[in-house]
């Protein structure tokens, strides 16, 4: 059965310096997010395992999953409950026969043709995007727009997370447009508060 995906954080601990990052995600994870990513690509191989073990250790015991971009290895090595590769990872085909049972496998789509892949592929959930405009998401072109994002919708059956330019007024259109869940750096990081946004997020998806 797939994943119940809803609220995704990635985290970008540049835009928070100089405020350390694993506090935020422990407050992600206390807040009730389904989703950690922990996208800290440049980030040194120590020094990225000891932010993910603090991370995983926060998230023992709750619902709040916590996955790694790109580094399997060190997903595997932290015990956290996945991966997320992007579109110049290894393929999820790839990963799948090395990882347990159970163990997430995300992949990050900017096309209906990429999403179909990644379904075929395994995948156990897909990240699309930048459905909106926004400054990080530039180098993918201009934004796939909502009609997109429920084209992509009707043709995969996998949890599909909307992101990029995801503000909390846009989130029940990405639904609308057939998104399981949202994902996004900025509307957390830059919340006052990761508790009240987290329900404010959460109040979108009442049907």
């Amino acid at each position: 059965m797939p994943p119940v995906l809803e609220i995704c954080y990635i985290t970008d601990r540049r835009s928070l310096e100089p405020k350390p990052l694993l506090p935020i995600i422990v407050e992600a994870i206390a807040a009730g997010v389904d989703l950690v990513q922990i996208r800290e690509k440049d980030l040194a191989t120590r020094a990225l395992l000891k932010l993910v073990e603090g991370a995983v250790s926060a998230a023992a015991g709750t619902a709040p999953r916590v996955v790694v971009n790109d580094r399997l290895d060190v997903a595997l090595a932290a015990g956290a409950a996945g991966v997320h590769l992007g579109t110049r990872s290894l393929p999820a085909a790839a990963v799948r026969p090395h990882v347990p049972n159970g163990f997430l496998i995300g992949v990050s789509c900017h096309s209906l043709a990429e999403a179909v892949a990644a379904e075929q592929a395994k995948a156990d959930y897909i990240l699309l995007g930048p459905i909106f405009e926004t400054p990080s998401k530039l180098a993918y072109g201009p934004p796939l727009g909502l009609e997109k994002l429920r084209e992509v919708a009707t043709c995969v059956k996998l949890p599909l997370l909307a992101l990029g330019g995801i503000t909390v007024e846009r989130v029940k259109p990405c639904l609308d447009a057939g998104a399981t869940g949202i994902a996004g750096i900025s509307i957390f990081q830059c919340a006052p508060s990761l508790a009240a946004r987290v329900r404010e997020l959460r109040m979108q998806f009442a049907r």
